[in-house]
């Protein structure tokens, strides 16, 4: 009998023919859902802040540090020439999330070519913000607007005033002073918002700083470094007397424009309704206001060759006693012209192609009553 049991149990070799459930091993051969999996470049996370600002003056590098202090993130500094460069430079970011621009007007050449950037932009996805102050075409902003692109625009502020407004709740209390020095230094710390501002502080201790800030940006425009050392100073809070060495490299600057005075007495021309001169060793924007005041116009124009462009940087300033507005002629003018530019009433800039700079000055001349 037991002879016949073991012979029984030998017999469950069906059992170790379970073993072959191979067919279940093959189930794991859903290889097709691994490759889901190839869905990766599609799901590319954008988690990238960038904000791109005017480095030229106070209010770009101002407006800059702000948006890192609200939002984190990094900031890309041009100038007008470089703004289409480095927008198409983003445009190839996969992880970009938010872009803010502040403090950079559009002119009639550049206008067209924005519009077509923030409309690849707003396909990725990219939440595009626009932060300026600049006079712009209804026609752009309406396009601007759907194609969802969050405005924020306002002739009668400067762009970090506008900046500190519209995000003021993610700001510190030293924010405001930022603003300040950026509204005092574009002429508009008398407009609604900025001298509201300003009375918040004892204005002596305002105008130095935004007067020693301002010199450190034209100063070092040679060196975007140091401009970006700037914006995260500035997003960090400080004074900008309390950032190293600002009063020395302001003390140079100040020493340079005093030189200044004597070679525009002696280069600076007129004509009718306008005084002019080229600049050689200096910032043109440094100098177009000794051009406009020791001309007795009431408009100065002051340029200087950019050679690597072929072209010459102008800055354009008007009085009060002004009756025209200078940024929309210049826009016109300079695109005319094959440049482009704009700005404001009584402060706005172009570039405009080397050989066709005399025609600048006298068609402006032409044009102002």
């Amino acid at each position: 009998m037991a002879v016949s049991k073991t012979k029984k149990t030998t017999t469950k070799k069906p059992v170790k023919k379970s073993t072959t459930k191979k067919p279940v091993k093959k189930s794991t051969t859903k290889k097709p859902v691994k490759k889901s999996t190839t869905k990766k470049p599609v799901k590319v996370q954008r988690t990238k802040v960038i904000c791109i600002s005017h480095k030229e003056d106070n209010d770009g590098i101002s407006s800059a540090a702000l948006i890192r202090q609200a939002f984190g993130g990094d900031a890309i500094l041009v100038d007008y020439p470089g703004q289409m460069e480095a927008l198409n430079q983003v445009l190839t970011d996969e992880k970009l999330k938010s872009l803010y621009i502040c403090d950079l007007g559009l002119s009639k050449k550049t206008q067209d070519e924005f519009i077509d950037i923030m409309t690849t932009l707003r396909k990725n996805k990219v939440a595009v913000t626009y932060i300026d102050h600049h006079d712009i075409d209804p026609v752009v902003l309406k396009s601007l607007k759907k194609l969802k692109v969050k405005i924020i625009h306002n002739i009668n502020e400067c762009t970090a005033v506008l900046v500190y407004d519209a995000f003021k709740s993610k700001l510190d209390d030293h924010a405001s002073f930022i603003a300040t020095c950026a509204a005092i230094t574009d002429y508009m710390e008398d407009r609604p918002i900025g001298s509201k501002l300003l009375q918040i502080y004892d204005r002596q201790f305002a105008l130095i700083n935004a007067t020693v800030m301002t010199y450190n940006i034209v100063g070092h425009q040679k060196e975007p470094d140091y401009l970006l050392y700037l914006v995260e100073e500035l997003a960090d809070s400080k004074f900008p007397h309390d950032i190293p060495n600002t009063y020395e490299f302001a003390q140079i600057q100040v020493e340079k424009l005093s030189r200044m005075i004597a070679k525009v007495k002696k280069g600076m021309k007129t004509m009718k309704n306008l005084g002019y001169m080229e600049i050689l060793d200096a910032g043109a924007s440094g100098a177009v206001n000794f051009v406009m005041g020791l001309s007795g116009k009431d408009v100065g124009v002051a340029y200087k060759e950019r050679v690597d462009y072929g072209i010459y940087a102008v800055s354009v300033r008007g009085s009060k006693n002004c009756k025209v507005h200078l940024g929309r002629i210049v826009n016109i003018l300079a695109t005319d012209l094959g440049g482009s530019g704009g700005g404001h009433d009584k402060a706005c800039g172009c570039i405009i192609p080397k050989p066709k700079i005399k025609k600048f000055i006298t068609e402006l001349n032409k044009k102002i009553k």
